[in-house]
């Protein structure tokens, strides 16, 4: 069996090379994984050839697979994509090989790649514009209605890494119960930093200090750096400024989400709260957190003082 797994979403990847694993009850000592751009295509196809002495199952796992990509490494004259080719032709039925490379597209040019799509099953795992088909996926054993699937993912974030913990997490706590409320998500599941940023970042904007300082010293109790939270603050303030501007020149969602390199949904969050505030505003903002930062970082201010007048003062 050969598998091929191309996209940007790392983590989707990761998660279908387990379930390949488990779903073949392949022990772990039965998988060995390489990297093409640092070792050697022909041992690659030796270990996949070689024959395992307890005629049980074995896993081969190649990372940065560049020769199914329009990319190229300086190990392309030592690599031959024909030694595939000849592979393909007597695949060893004891071995499933895995091909992964984190490129948008696989190059359709190439022969490999067409002989790949005979002989393998090929999946994409590029940037989903909706997180929410994915948690559905994830959830398909539980009734979950629209609103609170909605709540769970506005609470937690769109990373896939910690939506997946949380969503484990509260697999576990219903166990055979299969229906998740509200109720289950809000007790459950632990709320982004980045979420109660965006609150944050409203109440500084409308000078609601007390509303500002409650939520601050909310991160703080969870432990939250206020480096960390300035950090974010910043980027924040970045795109919001940056989406604006592109917003402003015609660009869709989708568009200044690709040219940011941003998830969709961040993008889409970052307009809605748009509405609300200037180019200008939000440059100002900017400026003075750039500013709090060097004078943190040169020992003038503390980053908790320094953050707190920040948000206490609100001028820009």
């Amino acid at each position: 069996m050969i598998y091929v797994l191309y996209g940007t979403e790392k983590f989707l990847m990761q998660k279908e090379v387990n379930k390949i694993i488990n779903d073949n009850q392949v022990s772990t000592f039965n998988v060995s994984n390489y990297d093409l751009i640092i070792d050697s295509l022909k041992d690659i196809i030796d270990d996949a050839l070689t024959i395992s002495l307890f005629d049980e199952k074995k896993v081969i796992i190649v990372d940065n697979c560049y020769l199914i990509t329009g990319s190229t490494v300086k190990k392309d004259k030592e690599d031959k994509a024909e030694d595939l080719l000849k592979y393909f032709e007597h695949i060893n039925s004891d071995c499933i090989m895995i091909f992964l490379t984190d490129n948008e597209k696989l190059d359709e040019r190439k022969k490999v790649v067409k002989k790949l799509h005979s002989v393998a099953t090929i999946k994409s795992f590029n940037k989903a514009t909706n997180p929410n088909n994915i948690v559905k996926e994830w959830l398909k054993d539980f009734k979950i209605d629209y609103n609170t699937l909605n709540l769970l993912i506005d609470r937690v974030g769109t990373d896939l890494g910690i939506l997946d913990q949380e969503i484990e997490k509260i697999k576990v706590y219903k166990d055979k119960e299969l229906e998740i409320t509200k109720e289950d998500v809000l007790a459950l599941t632990s709320k982004n930093i980045d979420i109660d940023i965006f609150e944050l970042i409203n109440k500084i904007v409308e000078h609601n200090i007390d509303s500002a300082m409650e939520i601050y010293y909310e991160m703080l109790k969870r432990n939250e750096e206020p480096i960390k939270i300035l950090i974010i603050l910043a980027n924040q303030f970045r795109i919001m400024y940056q989406a604006k501007e592109l917003y402003s020149k015609g660009y869709s969602g989708n568009d200044i989400a690709k040219i940011l390199e941003i998830h969709p949904y961040r993008i889409k969050l970052a307009l809605e709260k748009n509405y609300n505030y200037s180019s200008k505003q939000l440059l100002s903002y900017l400026e003075t957190l750039a500013n709090l930062d060097y004078n943190i970082k040169v020992g003038n201010i503390d980053a908790a003082l320094g953050l707190e007048l920040f948000i206490m003062e609100g001028n820009v």
